[in-house]
């Protein structure tokens, strides 16, 4: 039905005011969505194009007599020509606002540590949305990671914007062309309403009311249920829980479970499962009317009067519309008359806070390279965690620096409380990134993998047979080393210490060798036995020593044919130690090139089974303190190859149990235990300086000649 004093224009940049005439137009709006303007104009410039059009800002504006009531403000995104009769060219025009752009950009990026409304305003100004508006009054925490994987601006934003339980919508103003992307997290922050009268019979008027208002209630789910996981508090439950406030009658029993629940901390796990059930019961009561009125509009609030229902007659917020106007005597010769506008609307309570429906996220098909990352100069660069950062080959935004990404688990082979496998990926290498559950948000280290900048150890493929554990010097050439050869008849475990190697063997140590065992020591080597020590060989044994050998004991050297033991005041090898025994079970040559010192703190004891030769080329001393006594079980034998000699300080006893005897060639001396002395020679001379004492019972002396 025509309507009294309604009009309708469109101004266009770059295009004279009267270039164009509006014949219709149509504009769908909804909360969390682009609008889309469909506007038929009529023009007698038959010569536009898309260079004229594309991309301008088109204005439509609805007047009442000359008073405009709104302006829908936007970007020319599509062009059609149409008809022409002759006169009058006809053209279609798709309008959408400035945030539409934000549709057209695919993009994969990282944000590290930003709330939402930090990442918001930069997408914002990435598609150059400058009129906007941050109505937000609950807590937003800034997220550690998220992603934008494959998606486009517009779709990463409203996901995001899901999540956080945040709407938008566009604020016209009701004088001049400024038009607002507001974004909100409350219905608080909405316009007050203003009144519009019901009337089912409404007649040509410029009176605005609302003709036709039905209301709906729906079942919808009743209570969301989160859980996720976070590996630093992996006995955290994890688990939230929200219940809708008013049922209106349906049962309780209809539930989401949601996992995983897309968050690693209590603020993000309550509110994300509240948003989340509020955003599935955005519509449980919901009302739909037509209305004269192009106020109506997502995010304006009106008070309803004059309907039948009392219980309708309230507050309302509009949360979507489709705003339809027609202007047939806009074309020349047109039959039809007069300018009609219709607009039908949803709304829901005035005081309930509109929620964007949760919205799926994006999944990574499988695993994907990507290069571990560090300060410039850094070549293990991790956390307390052992996770690392990497630049993945999608990121364009960010350096292959400490910053490249968010700090990323690694996978281990064997991970316990304080023990397991640990090997840290180094700067420069390449690994093999996974998603937890396919999240882009969730990145885990799964594996390495060789490339043309690191090659493997060895030399491929002659080196096939070998499995090796090479590990690289910190800032430095060398390497440890652990490899296995499997080659047939080369079998071997080689093991290489760039510097030290340690053992440390809390219970017993067998090593068996089968056929050979070399140890070679360039440097000093000592062996540390706290109590006994035991070496056994079956056939013969060879000490060479290029210089001193020096044994000392510090308490005693006793015999002992099954013990051999070394002992110091503690672990530390080169302390002083205090006693040595050891036996030797049959023959044992010790063979030095310098000299060789013995010390002995106490006593010493040498006991030997067989044969105990010892040989001097040079002088041999043997010296005591206080007496020497050497014993033989049947014959002491002391042969000199010159002369001997026997120096005695006192008194000098020889004791012999059966006699004694001295020979020198053909002289003669003997001692016997019956108390018989002989004396014999060729010639006796007994001299006497001063006198010569014969005594006994009697004197014989026999001879041929006296």
């Amino acid at each position: 039905m025509p309507q009294t004093g309604v009009r309708f224009t469109v101004d266009v940049d770059g295009q004279d005011a009267e270039t164009f005439a509006v014949v219709s137009f149509h504009l769908v709006q909804s909360y969390s969505s682009l609008f889309t303007l469909d506007i038929h104009v009529a023009s007698s410039n038959i010569r536009l194009n898309a260079r004229d059009l594309l991309e301008q800002t088109a204005v439509l504006t609805i007047w009442q007599g000359s008073t405009p009531q709104r302006h829908i403000k936007g970007l020319t995104a599509r062009l059609e020509r149409g008809e022409y009769d002759g006169h009058i060219m006809h053209y279609h025009l798709r309008v959408h606002p400035p945030f539409w752009r934000s549709s057209l950009r695919q993009n994969f990026r990282n944000f590290q540590q930003q709330d939402i409304e930090s990442i918001i305003q930069r997408l914002l100004d990435d598609n150059r949305v400058t009129d906007t508006s941050f109505l937000l009054g609950l807590a937003h925490p800034e997220r550690e990671f998220c992603v934008q994987y494959g998606e486009t601006d517009y779709e990463f934003l409203c996901r995001l914007l899901s999540e956080e339980g945040i709407f938008f919508y566009e604020e016209h103003a009701r004088e001049g062309t400024n038009q607002l992307l507001i974004f909100a997290d409350k219905a608080f922050y909405l316009p007050e309403a203003f009144t519009i009268p019901y009337n089912p019979q409404p007649r040509p008027t410029a009176t605005a009311c609302i003709s036709q208002f039905s209301h709906c209630a729906q079942i919808r789910p009743a209570y969301v249920v989160s859980k996720d996981y976070t590996f630093k508090f992996p006995d955290w439950p994890g688990r939230f829980r929200h219940d809708a406030d008013e049922l209106n009658g349906q049962r309780n029993q209809y539930e989401v479970m949601d996992y995983p629940g897309r968050f690693k901390d209590e603020q993000h796990g309550k509110d994300f499962t509240r948003y989340q059930l509020e955003g599935w019961r955005n519509d449980t009561e919901i009302a739909a009317g037509n209305s004269n009125s192009a106020k109506l509009w997502p995010g304006t609030r009106f008070t309803l009067t004059d309907h039948p229902a009392d219980d309708l007659n309230r507050d309302w917020q509009v949360v979507a519309s489709e705003l339809h106007g027609e202007q047939p005597q806009a074309v020349p010769g047109s039959n039809a008359s007069g300018t009609t506008l219709t607009n039908a609307f949803q709304a829901i309570p005035a005081n309930k806070t509109w929620r964007p429906t949760p919205l799926p996220k994006p999944k990574v098909d499988g695993p994907q390279p990507a290069i571990v990352t560090g300060p410039e100069g850094e070549e293990i660069f991790c956390d307390e965690y052992g996770r690392v950062r990497v630049k993945f080959l999608w990121d364009r935004y960010h350096a292959a620096d400490q910053d490249s990404s968010c700090w990323i688990q690694v996978s281990q082979p064997w991970a316990g409380a304080g023990f397991g496998h640990l090997a840290i990926p180094r700067v420069g290498q390449e690994v093999i990134v996974d998603f937890l559950n396919g999240d882009p948000d969730q990145p885990i280290i799964m594996g390495r993998a060789y490339n043309f900048n690191n090659y493997t150890p060895g030399s491929l493929p002659g080196t096939k047979t070998q499995m090796t554990i090479r590990s690289q010097t910190y800032k430095g050439e060398g390497f440890n080393e652990l490899r296995f050869e499997d080659a047939a008849g080369r079998e071997e475990v080689y093991v290489h210490a760039e510097k030290d190697m340690n053992h440390v063997i809390n219970n017993d140590r067998t090593s068996l060798t089968k056929r050979h065992s070399v140890d070679k020591v360039q440097g000093n080597s000592a062996v540390l036995t706290n109590r006994n020590r035991i070496i056994h060989t079956a056939g013969t044994q060879d000490l060479h020593v290029g210089g001193d050998y020096i044994l000392s004991v510090g308490s005693g050297f006793t015999d002992g044919l099954k013990m051999m033991s070394l002992t110091s005041d503690d672990d530390n090898v080169g302390n002083v130690l205090k006693h040595l025994t050891f036996s030797v079970a049959s023959h044992g040559l010790v063979s030095g090139m310098g000299n060789m010192t013995t010390y002995v703190q106490g006593s010493r004891i040498e006991h030997i089974n067989l044969t105990d030769t010892s040989f001097s080329l040079g002088s041999k001393a043997i010296s005591a303190g206080e007496m020497v006594t050497i014993n033989a079980g049947t014959l002491l034998n002391l042969v000199a190859g010159g002369n001997s000699k026997d120096v005695c300080g006192g008194v000098k006893f020889f004791q012999a149990t059966e006699g004694i005897e001295l020979h020198v060639g053909k002289s003669f001396i003997s001692l016997n235990k019956n108390g018989q002395v002989i004396l014999k020679g060729n010639n006796i001379i007994i001299e006497g300086d001063n006198e010569v004492l014969i005594k006994s019972n009697s004197v014989k002396i026999e001879g041929g000649s006296i």
